[in-house]
């Protein structure tokens, strides 16, 4: 049977649509029209007369959240994770690894490429589209706090090691270009299908020019360790924000990056090419306290992670996000939702399934209010409750 899903607005991204009748069966959008235009449908309905349709969220880096990480050794903790990223509009998620001990990386892509497997028909919390491996690929000078006794030197055999773990499910790469092999990985993990994204880095603008060569095509946490820019040395960050054939993502909590820094990053990299990132760790959702990172112990308090006295990840979540870049820059509602919506679909090439609402997508979206507030989310044409 048919579900018929209308609103006072839809957002595609692309465009608005107003008073939408969205039909949906077996999960994927099969028409969408306006009231107007649009003939009456038999089936199951769905009313929000007030407020606005938007594709589901996409976030392509997020640790954990509601006191678990995506590391842990336990077949609940995506599950829960999972449940509260639905809260927040997210109908899919890359889970992100933090560099540790080979043995527990391994165990942990290989757990989590079975999860990948198991839920992909699974409509009754977010998905994960994909692992990303955040390490151990990375500067000992912009490491962050990824412990450094477990950084290894990228080559297509280390990478491939955890390919074959993972089952062949890791969709995203962040590697520091300047390392000796770096090159020689970007060029085998695209070949696998891979996104590498440069970021960890200490790189020179010419040694990001080399990785973008070689197929780097994204950046991690923009501004956040990467070597700073300056006027004659623009190094990993001036070619972040200058080249054109990397999208590149940014923290929009207020603590990685001051909201000037926003607006500058927002008009450098267009409307196109920026995309909003949690960078969440299990204490997202979570009263203040002590919570883990990988097997890293962080203090948070007042919204601010820190392990070392370094930053750790943060609580951000991708609708607070999206609220949030509205508040620094101005952009529109549609427009900031694209940023987490459409924009990293394209990236991980699924534009045709996810991230924008049109016939033959999936069914997958958040209901909101005009400033952005999430009130519901649909995964496959269902109301999830979390």
């Amino acid at each position: 049977m048919h579900t018929v899903i209308t609103a006072a607005r839809l957002c595609t991204p692309e465009k608005w649509i107003e008073h939408p009748v969205v039909v949906v069966e077996d999960g994927c959008i099969t028409d969408l029209q306006s009231r107007g235009a649009a003939a009456p449908q038999p089936g199951r309905l769905l009313e929000f007369p007030d407020l606005i349709l938007a594709p589901g969220l996409i976030d392509i880096h997020i640790h954990g959240g509601a006191s678990h990480d995506v590391m842990e050794p336990s077949d609940s903790a995506l599950a829960q994770i999972e449940r509260q990223l639905i809260k927040h509009g997210v109908t899919g998620y890359l889970p992100t690894t933090v560099t540790a001990p080979d043995d527990r990386t391994l165990q942990a892509v290989e757990r989590l490429g079975k999860a990948i497997e198991r839920v992909e028909k699974d409509y009754g919390r977010a998905q994960p589209l994909g692992i990303h491996l955040e390490g151990p690929f990375i500067s000992h000078e912009k490491r962050g706090v990824h412990p450094p006794e477990n950084l290894v030197r990228p080559s297509p055999e280390a990478f491939d090691r955890l390919w074959q773990a993972s089952r062949g499910t890791i969709r995203m790469l962040t590697i520091a270009p300047e390392l000796p092999g770096a090159l020689e990985t970007i060029r085998y993990a695209r070949k696998l299908g891979v996104h590498c994204s440069v970021g960890h880095s200490n790189a020179t603008y010419e040694e990001t020019a080399s990785a973008i060569a070689a197929g780097a095509d994204h950046a991690t946490h923009t501004f956040n360790a990467m070597r700073a820019l300056d006027h004659r040395d623009p190094g990993i960050l001036g070619a972040v924000l200058e080249r054109d054939e990397l999208t590149a993502d940014i923290i929009v909590d207020g603590i990685h990056v001051h909201p000037a820094i926003v607006e500058l990053f927002l008009r450098a990299k267009g409307p196109d090419r920026a995309i909003l990132i949690t960078d969440a760790i299990s204490a997202t959702g979570m009263p203040d306290g002590v919570y883990k990172l990988g097997s890293l112990e962080v203090r948070v308090q007042d919204n601010r992670c820190e392990y070392d006295g370094k930053l750790a990840g943060s609580v951000l979540t991708l609708d607070r996000a999206i609220r949030n870049v509205m508040s620094f820059s101005g952009l529109k509602l549609d427009q900031a939702a694209k940023l987490a919506t459409l924009n990293p679909a394209k990236l991980l090439g699924m534009q045709q399934e996810r991230g924008f609402l049109a016939p033959g997508a999936r069914a997958d979206m958040v209901v909101l209010t005009p400033d952005g507030q999430v009130m519901h989310t649909i995964i496959g044409g269902q109301i999830v409750e979390a």
